[in-house]
């Protein structure tokens, strides 16, 4: 039978699913510290297995695509914080505080691979340099992220000093992620075999993190102290957010000259936020009692990025004329 329209994902449904259970038993005291621990070996294994899965192949064939790979890179580190910082008369109040420090914190985050890659296949455009470009924007993002949310978010947020960060970043992700690109020698073909069945290990260790930050920020009062009138304006900031963000990464594509397929990689590439790399990278950043806090924009902005990159995805398609099967074929 097949699934509803309007049934989401199972990775949606297992998001709020942990959201629920978080805030109907939170885990507490020594619990919690297991969980912690446990939750911190989840984040090692994960960046082990997105080096292990970067292919180094598809990145220097993509290396003549620079000013795209210029442009994305300035679209997700640049753009997106300098949006969160002049919007902040709009969103602010819309928001709570720890809401907003979220929606920074979003800004600052490298752009995702998967669905990038697929959203751009579907719109037939060019996805070769999409590859590069998302698997660039998550590897540049494990140096530039924590720099940027240290000027940005940590140092409004009163959370870990930066030298705890960097030292975090260097042991949970930076020290995992090089590991696997060493092993992906030896271990790359059967990661590539298995992709699917490592989708699961993926998504688990981000349920485990979301369970464990929204039960450290339950027990310190996360639904007493948020208010339902900031969830609708988070709402409408991550709307606004991802509007602006799509229209500017088109505009700009037209006006530096790209083409059709060129311009489709900028945009999906451009505008949207790694759920799969922001929740554990928050997990490390920031005290754990905020994280639930931090990492709710995201995961909102991530469900909706996925709902109006599918509807342009079609459209894009829709107005470009076919291409022969060989050529869409190379994009699986």
């Amino acid at each position: 039978m097949a699934r509803p329209r309007f049934v989401p994902d199972d990775f949606t449904l297992g998001l709020i699913f942990a959201v629920t259970v978080a805030s109907i038993f939170p885990c507490e005291g020594q619990v919690a510290v297991v969980f912690e621990r446990i939750t911190s070996f989840a984040i090692g294994l994960l960046f082990f297995l997105h080096g292990a899965k970067l292919p180094r192949e598809a990145v220097l064939a993509g290396m003549r695509h620079w000013r795209l790979h210029l442009t994305v890179m300035a679209c997700t580190f640049l753009m997106f914080p300098v949006l969160g910082i002049v919007l902040r008369p709009l969103l602010l109040p819309l928001v709570t505080p720890e809401l907003y420090l979220g929606i920074l914190f979003l800004c600052v985050l490298p752009s995702t691979v998967q669905s990038s890659i697929v959203f751009t296949s579907v719109a037939r455009g060019n996805v070769a340099a999409a590859i590069v470009s998302a698997s660039a924007s998550n590897l540049f993002g494990i140096f530039l992220t924590p720099l940027l949310a240290g000027v940005l978010v940590i140092a409004g947020g009163g959370s870990h000093s930066s030298m705890d960060s960097a030292v975090s970043i260097a042991l949970q992700l930076l020290v995992p992620f090089v590991a696997g690109q060493i092993a992906r020698k030896w271990i790359g073909r059967w990661v590539d075999r298995h992709k699917f069945g490592l989708k699961f290990i993926d998504q688990g260790s981000i349920l485990l993190v979301v369970y464990t930050a929204f039960s450290a920020a339950v027990v310190q009062g996360l639904w007493q102290q948020l208010p339902l009138r900031a969830l609708g304006g988070l709402f409408i900031a991550s709307a606004v957010l991802l509007a602006l963000a799509m229209t500017i990464s088109t505009f700009a594509a037209r006006r530096l000259g790209f083409n059709k397929e060129d311009e489709i990689a900028i945009v999906f590439c451009g505008s949207k936020k790694s759920l799969a790399s922001g929740v554990p990278m928050a997990q490390v950043l920031f005290a754990s009692h905020v994280v639930g806090a931090i990492v709710l924009p995201l995961m909102l902005f991530h469900q909706i990025q996925l709902m109006v990159c599918a509807v342009l995805a079609q459209r894009y398609a829709a107005r470009l004329p076919a291409q022969p099967s060989a050529v869409r074929g190379s994009s699986q």
